[in-house]
């Protein structure tokens, strides 16, 4: 199931996806939550019942009528792992940067969560403003202490994620939070697709494009840590609450690799089979 935030009319409300149409989950059901984590909270009887409604036919909008919204603008938390995939780790190596031998994670502040179709903003007191496209994972349930075997059993949905970073910030700092924490640096979306609509989470395409260009392309099958064993991980750390985000890494092809960073009026397609895509405008910091 696809669950969408979107906003028509001057209303914003949440929706189902179904056949290019969305459809407000108050005309599907009547205890309908107000946010798609509590609808992912809520487990499978809320989404058996959403599915029963949904093929009863309700109008709703085509989506060609509405703008998208980040699904999950009131995360808590939004986590990200660096040099995730060993090309890019071998970029990184290349490049004469330390990889780590363990899981290297960050914050991206949650003030930066931005739509999946959004203008992102080119701040002023950066030059090196570069792109990272990652798949990115929903918490379903709160939990601690999980194992790799169980990891699964929490995971709410995915959706498309663009890490943008700031890399002069980036580099600036022992913690890589203030790179990657610049207000709208955090598009998400188009959706949040279910986990039971993902066969396979690391048998995914993820590919981006600059203008059209292609820069980066690879499976998700490369992780270095898969899914399971980064939520595992975090447990250990923390509370994983509904509604938490996770950014799973990125491939070879960054900007940075090619001293290649993005200038106002580039435009950044990332797309994952099976999710759908988020493409986003750079612009100038105005005033």
């Amino acid at each position: 199931m696809k669950l969408a935030r979107y906003t028509v009319n001057g209303r914003t409300a949440i929706g189902v996806v179904h056949h290019h149409r969305v459809v407000a989950l108050g005309e599907l059901v009547p205890d309908a939550p107000a946010t798609i984590s509590e609808v992912l909270s809520a487990g499978a009887g809320l989404l058996d019942r959403l599915a029963k409604a949904i093929q009863a036919g309700p109008a709703g909008h085509s989506l060609s009528e509405v703008h998208l919204e980040a699904p999950v603008p009131e995360a808590r938390k939004y986590l990200a792992i660096g040099m995730n995939y060993e090309d890019h780790a071998e970029e990184a190596r290349r490049a004469g940067l330390q990889v780590p031998k363990t899981q290297l994670w960050f914050n991206k502040q949650v003030t930066c969560i931005h739509g999946p179709f959004d203008p992102v903003v080119i701040p002023r007191v950066s030059d090196k403003v570069d792109y990272e496209a990652e798949l990115g994972v929903v918490i379903g349930k709160r939990c601690r202490y999980v194992s790799i075997e169980d990891a699964r059993s929490v995971v709410g949905g995915y959706f498309v994620a663009n890490d943008v970073t700031a890399r002069d910030w980036q580099q600036a700092s022992p913690t890589f939070t203030l790179g990657k924490s610049f207000d709208t640096h955090g598009p998400i979306g188009p959706w949040v697709v279910t986990d039971d609509e993902i066969a396979d989470p690391h048998a995914l395409e993820i590919r981006l494009s600059v203008n059209g260009e292609l820069r980066q392309r690879q499976s998700t099958a490369q992780m270095i840590h898969n899914v399971w064993q980064q939520i595992h991980h975090l447990s250990q750390v923390m509370t994983l609450e509904p509604g938490d985000l996770i950014a799973t890494g990125t491939c070879a092809g960054v900007g940075i690799a090619s001293n290649r960073f993005l200038e106002p009026g580039d435009v950044v397609r990332v797309e994952i089979d099976q999710i759908g895509h988020i493409e986003n405008r750079f612009v100038a910091e105005s005033g």
